[in-house]
């Protein structure tokens, strides 16, 4: 069984920045896809960012050159850089992994407030 473990989430002020990182376990070989998807409160959940074993990476527009997604070699973790955070990057953020089928994390709060 896959299992994703995320941490790093929390609590920061505008313009700050966090560093959220997704540990895969049991069967980790192949995966097209990884990265992170975040849902706000009343919200729909939503693409953040995400790459593929090849390197290629894809950004929301509102992340765009604030966020950078990356990976370790062995496709075993999947980071999330954030910078220049702000108040609507609030949301609870989940960590996905894609490729012979569809595996989540459990989430993890990211609130940006004063």
């Amino acid at each position: 069984q896959v299992q994703l473990v995320e941490s790093g989430g929390g609590l920061v002020q505008p313009g700050g920045s966090l560093r959220l990182s997704c540990a895969a376990s049991g069967r980790v070989i192949s995966f097209t896809t990884m990265g992170w998807y975040r849902q706000a409160p009343g919200q729909e959940r939503e693409l953040v960012a995400g790459i593929t074993g090849g390197g290629i990476t894809t950004y929301a527009d509102s992340v765009k050159g604030r966020f950078s997604v990356s990976r370790d070699r062995a496709h075993r973790m999947v980071y999330l850089e954030m910078n220049s955070l702000k108040p609507e990057d609030t949301a609870v953020y989940y960590c996905f992994a894609g490729g012979g089928g569809e595996y989540w994390g459990q989430g993890t709060q990211v609130t940006v407030s004063s």
